[in-house]
Protein backbone atom coordinates (compact mmCIF):
# COMPACT_ATOMS: atom_id res chain seq x y z
CA UNK A 1 0.00 0.00 0.00
CA UNK A 2 1.64 3.28 -1.06
CA UNK A 3 0.05 6.52 0.18
CA UNK A 4 -0.10 9.10 -2.60
CA UNK A 5 0.69 12.70 -1.50
CA UNK A 6 -0.28 14.75 -4.92
CA UNK A 7 1.22 18.33 -4.50
CA UNK A 8 2.63 17.40 -0.82
CA UNK A 9 6.49 17.55 0.45
CA UNK A 10 7.51 14.84 2.78
CA UNK A 11 10.73 15.45 4.81
CA UNK A 12 13.23 13.94 7.48
CA UNK A 13 15.35 15.60 9.51
CA UNK A 14 18.56 14.21 9.99
CA UNK A 15 20.49 16.55 11.81
CA UNK A 16 19.34 20.63 12.29
CA UNK A 17 17.83 20.51 8.94
CA UNK A 18 14.52 18.89 7.34
CA UNK A 19 15.40 16.98 3.29
CA UNK A 20 12.31 16.81 1.08
CA UNK A 21 12.37 13.04 -0.08
CA UNK A 22 11.31 12.21 -3.45
CA UNK A 23 9.24 9.76 -4.89
CA UNK A 24 9.14 6.82 -4.91
CA UNK A 25 10.82 7.33 -1.27
CA UNK A 26 8.37 9.30 0.29
CA UNK A 27 5.90 7.16 -0.64
CA UNK A 28 8.23 4.30 0.92
CA UNK A 29 8.54 6.11 4.57
CA UNK A 30 5.08 7.10 4.82
CA UNK A 31 4.55 2.97 4.46
CA UNK A 32 7.41 2.61 6.95
CA UNK A 33 5.75 4.99 9.31
CA UNK A 34 2.01 3.35 8.89
CA UNK A 35 3.54 0.11 9.70
CA UNK A 36 6.09 0.17 12.17
CA UNK A 37 6.24 -1.52 15.09
CA UNK A 38 8.52 -0.56 18.05
CA UNK A 39 10.03 -3.47 20.36
CA UNK A 40 8.54 -2.53 23.43
CA UNK A 41 5.19 -3.91 24.51
CA UNK A 42 4.64 -0.39 26.70
CA UNK A 43 2.91 2.05 24.28
CA UNK A 44 2.51 2.33 20.83
CA UNK A 45 4.19 2.69 17.35
CA UNK A 46 2.08 5.84 17.02
CA UNK A 47 3.11 7.73 19.91
CA UNK A 48 6.53 8.07 18.69
CA UNK A 49 8.42 11.34 16.55
CA UNK A 50 10.74 8.46 15.64
CA UNK A 51 10.91 6.44 11.94
CA UNK A 52 12.52 3.90 13.83
CA UNK A 53 11.85 3.35 17.46
CA UNK A 54 13.95 1.82 20.30
CA UNK A 55 13.22 -0.84 22.66
CA UNK A 56 12.48 1.99 25.06
CA UNK A 57 9.57 3.91 24.74
CA UNK A 58 10.16 7.52 23.29
CA UNK A 59 13.61 6.60 22.33
CA UNK A 60 15.05 5.76 18.43
CA UNK A 61 16.66 3.01 17.41
CA UNK A 62 20.80 2.37 18.37
CA UNK A 63 22.54 2.87 15.11
CA UNK A 64 24.78 -0.46 16.42
CA UNK A 65 20.72 -2.11 16.30
CA UNK A 66 19.95 -0.47 13.02
CA UNK A 67 23.32 -1.61 11.70
CA UNK A 68 22.63 -5.40 12.58
CA UNK A 69 18.82 -4.88 10.88
CA UNK A 70 20.64 -3.54 8.18
CA UNK A 71 22.87 -6.32 7.36
CA UNK A 72 19.98 -8.52 7.83
CA UNK A 73 18.62 -7.74 4.87
CA UNK A 74 21.58 -7.54 2.61
CA UNK A 75 22.57 -4.21 3.18
CA UNK A 76 26.14 -3.38 3.98
CA UNK A 77 25.92 0.02 5.81
CA UNK A 78 30.12 0.29 5.99
CA UNK A 79 29.93 -0.13 2.20
CA UNK A 80 27.70 2.35 1.78
CA UNK A 81 28.66 4.89 3.74
CA UNK A 82 32.15 4.87 2.26
CA UNK A 83 30.61 4.81 -1.32
CA UNK A 84 28.72 7.99 -0.33
CA UNK A 85 31.54 10.18 1.32
CA UNK A 86 33.87 8.87 -1.68
CA UNK A 87 31.27 10.58 -3.89
CA UNK A 88 30.59 13.70 -2.23
CA UNK A 89 34.89 14.05 -1.79
CA UNK A 90 34.13 14.50 -5.45
CA UNK A 91 31.99 16.85 -5.74
CA UNK A 92 32.96 19.45 -2.88
CA UNK A 93 35.85 20.75 -1.55
CA UNK A 94 37.71 19.07 1.81
CA UNK A 95 37.45 22.37 3.62
CA UNK A 96 33.43 21.94 3.23
CA UNK A 97 33.16 18.45 3.68
CA UNK A 98 34.86 18.69 6.76
CA UNK A 99 32.57 21.08 8.10
CA UNK A 100 29.32 19.58 6.82
CA UNK A 101 30.15 16.14 7.90
CA UNK A 102 31.57 17.47 11.27
CA UNK A 103 34.97 15.60 10.74
CA UNK A 104 38.50 16.83 10.80
CA UNK A 105 39.86 18.56 7.63
CA UNK A 106 43.14 16.09 7.64
CA UNK A 107 40.74 13.39 7.06
CA UNK A 108 38.66 14.93 4.38
CA UNK A 109 41.51 16.26 2.02
CA UNK A 110 42.57 12.79 2.88
CA UNK A 111 39.21 11.47 1.33
CA UNK A 112 39.46 13.86 -1.46
CA UNK A 113 42.84 12.69 -2.43
CA UNK A 114 41.18 9.38 -2.42
CA UNK A 115 38.35 10.33 -4.98
CA UNK A 116 40.25 12.37 -7.26
CA UNK A 117 37.90 15.26 -6.47
CA UNK A 118 39.30 18.72 -8.09
CA UNK A 119 37.45 21.46 -6.03
CA UNK A 120 38.29 23.96 -8.13
CA UNK A 121 36.01 22.58 -10.57
CA UNK A 122 33.17 22.99 -7.76
CA UNK A 123 34.02 26.51 -7.56
CA UNK A 124 34.13 27.20 -10.93
CA UNK A 125 30.67 25.96 -10.54
CA UNK A 126 29.52 28.24 -8.03
CA UNK A 127 30.99 31.04 -9.52
CA UNK A 128 29.11 30.21 -12.88
CA UNK A 129 25.59 30.09 -10.83
CA UNK A 130 23.10 33.23 -11.54
CA UNK A 131 22.03 34.95 -8.08
CA UNK A 132 18.13 34.73 -7.05
CA UNK A 133 16.18 37.64 -8.67
CA UNK A 134 15.10 39.64 -5.87
CA UNK A 135 12.01 39.22 -5.12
Amino acid sequence: MSPSNPGRFISIQLGTSPAVLPEPLAALVLDLIATRRPYTVVGHADQTPWLFPGQRPGQHVSADRLGLRLIAVGIQPGQARSTALFALAEEVPAAILARMLGIHITVAVQWQKASAGDWAAYAADISRRTPPLPD
